[in-house]
């Protein structure tokens, strides 16, 4: 097993900041090096509002109890937007995968996030999803189709016909993005015209 990545000539300090920055995700030991040395370079006031961004992200965004998107108000935005169809809900992975959607400006339903994707090797199970709460929205009948816009890879395809499955009772149209999104991809990185035809050419699961 390989040890973690530890900077070393550093002062304990900075150390200490490239190993937490080298924890995010896509930031490899360089980029936590060249972050930490920007940060070190910057005002204290810069650096004092970045330190205060964070906690108060920590402390103030919570998830909506009725969409599961990060949200400073509860419920969200889109969730008590009277101009979105509510006839309609597109379940994502995760929240960023909404902003993809809303940025293709094709589709103005309601969302459900269910916070990542079956995945067995990595120890995730339907259990750890959003699932349940998303089964409890639909109980009254006023949603009529779940778009599931979950990404086009294996783990995205399992999590789409897991909760199709649990779906097809309560006789709901079920559809599933079209193909033009690439095999392997994430949601949050198409372009908008491939996910806004990926939308409008939606397929029955």
């Amino acid at each position: 097993m390989n040890e973690p990545w530890r900077p070393t000539g550093a002062a304990a300090p900075v150390a200490r900041l490239i190993e937490e920055l080298h924890r995010l995700p896509g930031v490899g030991p360089k980029g936590a090096q060249r972050l930490a040395y920007h940060l070190l370079r910057t005002s204290r006031e810069e650096a004092q509002a970045l330190a205060d961004a964070i906690v108060e992200v920590k402390e103030r965004i919570s998830l909506c109890s009725l969409c599961q998107n990060t949200t400073d108000v509860d419920p969200c935005l889109l969730c008590v937007d009277d101009a979105r169809d509510r006839s309609q809900v597109c379940v994502v992975e995760e929240p960023l995968d909404i902003l993809a959607v809303e940025r293709a400006r094709g589709y103005r339903g309601l969302y459900h996030v269910l916070h990542g994707a079956i995945s067995p090797m990595e120890g995730v199970g339907p259990e750890q999803l959003k699932v349940r709460e998303l089964l409890e929205r639909l109980r009254d009948g006023s949603v009529k189709e779940v778009i599931m816009a979950t990404n086009p890879n294996l783990e995205g395809e399992a999590t789409a016909m897991y909760v199709g499955r649990l779906l097809a009772p309560l006789g709901l149209r079920v559809t599933r993005l079209a193909r033009g999104l690439p095999v392997g991809g994430d949601l949050e990185y198409a372009d908008d015209q491939t996910l806004a035809r990926a939308l409008e050419n939606r397929q029955e699961l």
